[in-house]
């Protein structure tokens, strides 16, 4: 007896679905394979763009130990340099003191230490600007300042009673009664001791706007510090 043939799976689809049955096939084999490929060449790419393994770690770089910094056209700026103030007196820590630039009797009497129990802060200007290089007193409750010291005022206060203006106490009406000194330069004086600190010297009236050889020669022998 003949062996009877395999039944045909697509006997049971629809007619139409039978005849285009081998190209569905195909059509659905060649989008899987297509399918394949991206996915592979997909990942191919995002290996290369991540540098083939693990990314490193990205950190800032150090900067550099002292107080420079590196200016614009690559050199290095140095910062100003410090002020060193020599305090005394009713300080918890007499001394030496390195404050910053335009650190002001605040600042050096807490760099001290601060006030001791019996300090007098009513006799210290603690607003004042400090200068590189003065000696600072901080009295104590009752006591006069020393001989040629100005104590915790401006430099050169402690000479108030010398018949001279005081270039670092007078206000607007002293400076007034000196000659060819009104009250708008006499107000430039105030604001360039403001802005630069206490006048060490009588010569320094000469970076004060409106203050030329002609009118410092009329005043020399009448101010000080």
């Amino acid at each position: 007896m003949p062996a009877r043939p395999e039944p045909d799976p697509l006997a049971a689809l629809d007619p139409s679905a039978r005849r285009a049955g081998p190209r569905v096939r195909i059509a659905v084999g060649a989008a899987v394979v297509l399918f394949i490929v991206s996915v592979a060449v997909a990942a191919m790419l995002s290996f290369a763009s991540g540098g083939g393994g693990g990314q490193g770690t990205i950190t800032p770089a150090d900067r550099p130990s002292d107080a420079s910094e590196t200016g614009p056209g690559g050199g290095v700026e140095v910062g100003p340099a410090p002020l060193l103030v020599h305090v005394l007196g009713a300080v918890a820590e007499p001394g030496l003191v390195e404050l910053g630039a335009g650190a002001r009797v605040v600042d050096a009497v807490a760099a001290a230490g601060g006030f001791t129990a019996d300090a007098d802060p009513a006799a210290v200007n603690l607003a004042r600007p400090v200068v590189d290089g003065e000696q600072l007193v901080v009295l104590a409750i009752g006591e006069a300042p020393p001989a040629g010291s100005a104590g915790g005022g401006a430099p050169g206060a402690a000479n108030a009673g010398d018949g001279l203006v005081h270039l670092n106490t007078a206000d607007v009406a002293e400076l007034d009664t000196l000659p060819r000194i009104g009250p708008a330069l006499a107000q430039r004086i105030i604001d360039w001791r403001e802005a630069n600190g206490p006048f060490t010297s009588t010569d320094q009236l000469l970076e004060v706007a409106g203050i030329g050889d002609a009118v410092f020669s009329g005043l020399a022998e009448l101010v000080a510090p």
